[in-house]
């Protein structure tokens, strides 16, 4: 299915210079939105979905719905003072955003709610769009830094792919991240579109 032509592109949004890609119609139509995150879903290798909010959560958690694929759990990923932390889970990674440096943060019990696969906890990062690269990096690294105990023992956390709605292709996010793990998108598009 062609989910581009369903995009809206506005120039010069939200600061001069940067065009801002509007996946909100994908939102409007029952059916469409069903496809596009029945494509998601089939993309991912993990049963484990770290998505960022606002708009990663948008499409990451009615991916636990899709029964025929693994996806188990969404370990959210958000902006300060949003996720209620016991003393010690609560871990906060620096991103460099297009607009300049930000802090995201995650529970390691979210992690620990993921099901292992042999020593390694394998996670998918999802988010709407890849630009620059620089969230989904900061929060990559700072996820695959991670040991999770459950049950006694130790997993090590690691980040097998990511999976993106949208990339901007003439943007260096994909370079960016292709050092860490493998790099899917389902909808391309240019910065000049």
């Amino acid at each position: 299915m062609n989910y581009r032509q369903h995009l809206h592109f506005y120039p010069n949004f939200p600061i001069k210079g940067v065009n801002f890609v509007d996946i909100i119609p994908l939102l409007q139509d029952k059916q469409l939105f069903r496809e596009v995150v029945k494509d998601l879903t089939a993309m991912c290798l993990t049963p484990n979905i770290a998505a960022p909010e606002a708009r990663g959560f948008l499409f990451a958690t009615p991916m636990l719905y899709d029964t025929a694929t693994q996806v188990q759990n969404v370990i959210p990923l958000r902006k300060k003072g949003k996720l209620p932390f016991a003393e010690g889970d609560l871990v906060q990674v620096e991103i460099m955003k297009e607009y300049g440096p930000d802090h995201v943060y995650f529970r390691v019990s979210d992690i620990a709610a993921s099901k292992p696969q042999g020593d390694t906890i394998e996670i998918t990062f999802f988010d709407d769009i890849l630009a620059t690269g620089g969230t989904a990096r900061g929060l990559a690294l700072g996820l695959n830094a991670q040991k999770v105990t459950i049950g006694g023992k130790e997993y090590r956390v690691k980040v097998k792919d990511f999976v993106f709605l949208v990339e901007i292709d003439d943007l260096p996010g994909r370079s960016r991240l292709e050092d860490i793990a493998p790099v899917k998108s389902l909808i391309h598009v240019r910065e000049s579109d």
